[in-house]
């Protein structure tokens, strides 16, 4: 396949060319000797000695999905005894289109003294959470960990419907009505 016969556009899967001629760029991988595309989009060949073939995409901007290590942003709207429902809002500095929902379980809050978490003391539904994701879970959840110090609650409103600010690890005050309540707080970075 000449560098001329290379489709301008491709879909996911389709050949590109024989991989001894094209070296993979962006958006390609190899699969049984050949170029493939993994993505839709316009194709772009560069031509040193041995050619990369690359695929971009067009048009609107995509949806990324979270993947594991990734750092997010969810919304806290279901407590239970054992674990936290949340829903992701925002991975890395990309906000999401769609909303995912993820889990933090109980022993995913804290790193030590696990057994001594309690997930009401540690979220409340509406709460703004920063978590890393730790598994893909099963086909409804991503799980996510709270585990380390920078990750935790990090905006809160009191049963009073004020903003609460961090006064330590574990406790949000409103500064209006001087009330503590009990949270996994984020360490500021």
């Amino acid at each position: 396949m000449a560098v001329d016969q290379v489709p301008p556009v491709a879909v996911p899967g389709q050949t590109l060319g024989p991989a001894s001629k094209y070296v993979p760029g962006s958006g390609t991988h190899v699969y049984q000797g050949n170029v493939v595309s993994s993505l839709l989009g316009r194709v772009t060949v560069t031509a040193p000695e041995l050619a990369t073939i690359s695929v971009a995409r067009h048009g609107r901007k995509r949806e990324i999905l979270p993947d594991v290590n990734n750092v997010v942003l969810a919304r806290v709207v279901r407590l239970m005894p054992k674990q936290a429902i949340v829903v992701i809002q925002q991975v890395g500095e990309t906000v999401l289109q769609t909303e995912w929902q993820g889990v933090i379980r109980v022993q995913d809050v804290r790193a030590t003294e696990k057994d001594k978490v309690k997930m009401h003391e540690s979220f409340k539904p509406g709460d703004i959470v920063k978590a890393q994701v730790i598994s893909l879970g099963d086909q409804a959840n991503y799980y996510l960990s709270t585990a380390a110090n920078e990750l935790g609650v990090i905006m809160a409103t009191s049963e009073a419907g004020n903003d609460m600010v961090p006064v330590s690890w574990k406790e949000y005050k409103d500064p209006e009505t001087g009330m503590s309540e009990s949270r996994k707080v984020a360490k500021p970075t």
